[in-house]
C-alpha cells in the first residue's frame, strides 16, 4: 500500500501503536479486540516542575569580564558564567489516559486480524471477524473518535490513568452520568503539589443493547456497536463537566468522519512519492518490509508515513521530541522541543513537501515566546532583540538550562536558526517575509547590533562567548569563541534584517557589521573549522554537524558560487564521525551531503537509519538503534532527506537530481514546492529524467542538474543558464544521462 501501512496483529507494546492526530490532540491505537486500548495525547500537557515560572538568569553584568578572559585565553572560563545555578529542565510531556474497551466473557481467535493506518484519512482501523474498531482525531471538531461494531458486544467502557512512569500521588477524580442513548464518562488528574489538572470528556453513544455503571466507567451488554467521542482541556481548578460534555459534538461515526477527511485529505495529498521498484513488496506489512532495508517499498512507505506523522503532529504547537504521542510519563529529554537541531530537522519538509500546516504549528510556537526571547538577551547579554532557547516545553521560551557540558545559555544562533524555515516558507508562498517575520528578523539583528562589540587585532568582530551545539574544542570547554554556526547565524540575520526592512534606522549598521565579521577557517586537514579561533582543536566525532550551517539549511556556502569553501565543507563532512548513532545526526548528515551533491554520502547515511533498526511497527522512529528511546527525529526527517537529494531550490537556483542515492534509480516525486514559487513534479529513471514546472509568480533562476544527468541539447540555455519563467505558464524539462 503506497499511503498507509499494515500489520497482522495487534500492538503488544505502545511504541507499535499506529498513530493519528490533528495537530493537538494525538491517539496511539493499539487494535486489540479483547482488551481496545486508545492512548490519548495532548499537546498542552507538561507536568508542574517548578521550571515554569524561572526566568533566564541575570548574568549581564558578568558578561565583560568573560568577553575578556576568554580573548585573554582562558580555555574554561565560560564554565563558571552561570555555575552554582541549578539544571532546570523544563516541563515534562506525558499522556493523557487511555480508553478501554474490554471485553467482557471468553474471546476466541479469529483467522484474518489486520491492523491498518491510513495516512490519506487519518484513520486507523482493525478487524477480525464480525469485530472492526476504527479511529481518528478530528481536525474539524478537535476530539479522538472511536468506533466499534460487534454483534452482542459485551465490555466494560474507562478511562484509564494508570500509565507507565504515571506518578503515585496524582489526584484522579471520575464521574459517569447515563444518557438515553449511552453514557457520559468524565476524568480529572490533579497534579501533585498543586491547582493545575487535566479533565478527559468522552460521550459513549451505544448502539442497541443496555448500559449501566459498573467499576469505573460503564458496561455494555447486546450491543451492535459503540462511539466514543473524547477530548482533553488542561487548566486549573475545577471544569464544569456537564458543560464540556455538552460541547462534545453530535452525530455519528460516519458523520463525523466526513466533516474531517476534506481537510486532513487535501493537506497530505499535496506531494507524493513513487519508486518504481517497489510494486513487488508494496503489499507487505510495515513490519516485515522493516526488515528489507534495501527495499524501495520500504521507503516510499516511509516517506509517506514521515509526512503523515508531520502532518498530524503539527497544530497548535509544531513536533515534540516524540512528534504528539508518548505512552509513558518518563519521557526522555522531558519530551520537549530541543530547538538546537531535532526540532528543525524534523519540520526541514514543510516548505518543500507543501506542508504549511506544519511551519504555522512552528510559527505559533515562535511568535508565542518572543517576549521571553527578548527577556534571554536581555538578562543574559544585557542586549536589545531577541535568543531562543535550546529546550522548551512549549510553554516557556526562557533559556536557563546550565550544565558546564551543556553550557545552552550561551547559543546565540538560536533565533536566526528557528526563523529561518519561517522565512523558507515565506519564499515559497509570496517570494517575501510577512510584516511579523520581518519584525522577528529586525530584532534578531538588533541583537547581534549589541552583542558584536569585541574585536581581533585585525579588527573583524569576534563572537564571544560561542557555542556550538553540543561540541567542544579537543583542548578548550564548550564556551569559548567564533563557532562556525555562531558567525553564520549572525552574518545572516544581519543582512537577511538589512534586506527586509531597508528603511530601518539600523539597516546600515548591521550590513556593516556583516561585514566585519570573520570569515569561516579551513583547518590543516582541509576541513572547514567549526570554531574560526586561533589555536582551537578539531572534535570530529559528533552526533551534531552545527558548523556546516551555512552549507544547509542557509545556502551561503555551495558547490556554485563559493567551491573552495564547499570542498572544505566536503571535507568536514568526511571526517565527521557518527559518535553515538543518533538517528538526527545520520539525517543531517544527508542533508548536508546532499547539498554538497555527494549521492553516495546519501545513501550511506540513509542506510545507516534505514538498516540500523530505528523504526517501531507504527513507522514512528527512535533516537538510537535497536529501538531504543521513542523519538520523532528520523521520521520525520527523512522525507527532507529524500527530498534534497532530487531537488534543491533558492529564490535564484534549481537544481534537479544533485544526490540521488544510486539505490532507488527510477520514480517520481510530485507536488514539490521551490522557494522561487513555482509547484514542481519530477520523473526519473537511467533513461532520463522529466521536470514539470508550473510557477505561480515570475522568476528567473540558475538551473543545474546532478552529475548523473545533463539538459538536452534543445535546452539553449546552456546547463547553468537562466530560466525564465512566467506566472501561469508550465514550462517542461528533459534531462537525458551523461
Amino acid at each position: 500500500m503506497t499511503d498507509g501501512t499494515w500489520e497482522p496483529a495487534p500492538a503488544a507494546r505502545w511504541q507499535d501503536a499506529f498513530l493519528s492526530g490533528n495537530g493537538a490532540h494525538g491517539a496511539m491505537v493499539y487494535g486489540d479486540p479483547a482488551d481496545d486500548r486508545v492512548i490519548v495525547n495532548h499537546h498542552s500537557l507538561v507536568r508542574p516542575n517548578g521550571s515554569g515560572s524561572v526566568g533566564p538568569p541575570e548574568l549581564a553584568d558578568r558578561l565583560g569580564r568573560l568577553q575578556d578572559a576568554l580573548l585573554d585565553g582562558d580555555a574554561t572560563a565560560a564554565e563558571e558564567f552561570g555555575a552554582g545555578r541549578p539544571l532546570v529542565w523544563v516541563q515534562p510531556f506525558h499522556p493523557a489516559f487511555r480508553t478501554r474497551i474490554r471485553r467482557r466473557g471468553p474471546h476466541e481467535a479469529v483467522p484474518g486480524y489486520r491492523r491498518e493506518a491510513d495516512f490519506t484519512t487519518g484513520e486507523v482501523s482493525a478487524s477480525c471477524g464480525a469485530w472492526r474498531s476504527r479511529v481518528f482525531v478530528s481536525r474539524a471538531d478537535d476530539v479522538v473518535v472511536q468506533h466499534v461494531a460487534d454483534p452482542g458486544l459485551d465490555a466494560e467502557i474507562w478511562l484509564d490513568p494508570r500509565l507507565p512512569g504515571a506518578p503515585a500521588a496524582l489526584a484522579v477524580g471520575r464521574s459517569t452520568v447515563l444518557t438515553p442513548d449511552g453514557a457520559c464518562l468524565a476524568l480529572r488528574v490533579g497534579y501533585p503539589g498543586g491547582d493545575q489538572a487535566y479533565t478527559g470528556v468522552t460521550l459513549a453513544r451505544v448502539d442497541g443493547g443496555t448500559v449501566s455503571v459498573a467499576g469505573e466507567g460503564i458496561r455494555i451488554q447486546g450491543a451492535r456497536g459503540l462511539t466514543l467521542t473524547t477530548r482533553v482541556h488542561r487548566g486549573t481548578g475545577r471544569l464544569d463537566a456537564g458543560a464540556l460534555w455538552a460541547d462534545l459534538p453530535e452525530g455519528r461515526y460516519a458523520a463525523l468522519l466526513d466533516r474531517h477527511r476534506p481537510t486532513h485529505r487535501a493537506a497530505y495529498g499535496r506531494a507524493s512519492l513513487t519508486l518504481r521498484d517497489a510494486a513487488g513488496e508494496r503489499e507487505l506489512p510495515g513490519s516485515e518490509l522493516l526488515r528489507r532495508p534495501k527495499s524501495p517499498a520500504l521507503l516510499e512507505r516511509l516517506f509517506a508515513a514521515g509526512r503523515y506523522h508531520l502532518l498530524s503532529a503539527s497544530g497548535i504547537l509544531p513536533p515534540r521530541l516524540t512528534g504528539l504521542w508518548t505512552g509513558d510519563w518518563d519521557t526522555a529529554w522531558s519530551g520537549a522541543f530541543t530547538t538546537n537541531a531535532n526540532l528543525n530537522l524534523q519540520i526541514s519538509s514543510a516548505a518543500a513537501a507543501a506542508l504549511p500546516e506544519v511551519t504555522e504549528a512552528h510559527a505559533a510556537l515562535v511568535y508565542g515566546q518572543l517576549p521571553d526571547w527578548r527577556d534571554n538577551a536581555r538578562a543574559v547579554f544585557g542586549a536589545r532583540g531577541i535568543v531562543a532557547p535550546s529546550h522548551t516545553d512549549g510553554e516557556s521560551g526562557h533559556t536557563r538550562h546550565f550544565q558546564r557540558a551543556y553550557p545552552l545559555h550561551l547559543w546565540t544562533a538560536g533565533a536566526d536558526w528557528l526563523l529561518q524555515p519561517l522565512l523558507e516558507h515565506a519564499e515559497v508562498t509570496t517570494g517575501a517575509p510577512d510584516p511579523r517575520l520581518t519584525g522577528a528578523l529586525v530584532e534578531a539583528a538588533l541583537f547581534y547590533e549589541d552583542f558584536l562589540s569585541r574585536e581581533d587585532p585585525d579588527g573583524r568582530v569576534v563572537v564571544v562567548p560561542s557555542y556550538s551545539p553540543e561540541n567542544r574544542p579537543a583542548n578548550a570547554s564548550w564556551g569559548t569563541v567564533n563557532a562556525t554556526m555562531d558567525i553564520a547565524a549572525a552574518r545572516h540575520a544581519l543582512t537577511t534584517a538589512a534586506a527586509h526592512a531597508p528603511g530601518h534606522p539600523s539597516a546600515g549598521r548591521w550590513r556593516a557589521l556583516a561585514a566585519r565579521l570573520p570569515g569561516y577557517l579551513v583547518n590543516e586537514d582541509g576541513a572547514l573549522a567549526e570554531w574560526a579561533w586561533p589555536g582551537l582543536e578539531e572534535t570530529y566525532d559528533h552526533r551534531h554537524l552545527s558548523h556546516l550551517y551555512p552549507v544547509w539549511p542557509l545556502d551561503e556556502i555551495n558547490p556554485y558560487d563559493t567551491p573552495r569553501e564547499a570542498a572544505a565543507a566536503h571535507r568536514a563532512l568526511e571526517l565527521r564521525g557518527a559518535e553515538n548513532d543518533s538517528a538526527h545526526g545520520h539525517l543531517h548528515h544527508a542533508l548536508l551531503a546532499a547539498r554538497l551533491r555527494d549521492p553516495s554520502r546519501v545513501a550511506g547515511a540513509l542506510d545507516a537509519v534505514l538498516g540500523g533498526d530505528f523504526f517501531h511497527d507504527s513507522l514512528m522512529s527512535a533516537h538510537y538503534p535497536s529501538r531504543d528511546v521513542y523519538n520523532a527525529d528520523a521520521a520525520h526527517t527523512l522525507p527532507s532527506a529524500v527530498l534534497e537529494s532530487l531537488v534543491q531550490s533558492t529564490p535564484g537556483r534549481l537544481v534537479l537530481l544533485p544526490a540521488p542515492p544510486a539505490g532507488y534509480p527510477s520514480g517520481e516525486l510530485r507536488g514539490v514546492r521551490t522557494r522561487f514559487g513555482a509547484a514542481l513534479d519530477l520523473s526519473w529513471s537511467e533513461a532520463g529524467a522529466t521536470a514539470v514546472l508550473r510557477p505561480t509568480r515570475d522568476a528567473r533562476v540558475d538551473l543545474r542538474t546532478g552529475d548523473g544527468f545533463a539538459l538536452t541539447e534543445s535546452w539553449a540555455g546552456g546547463p547553468a543558464a537562466p530560466l525564465e519563467l512566467t506566472a501561469g505558464v508550465d514550462r517542461v524539462l528533459t534531462l537525458e544521462p551523461r
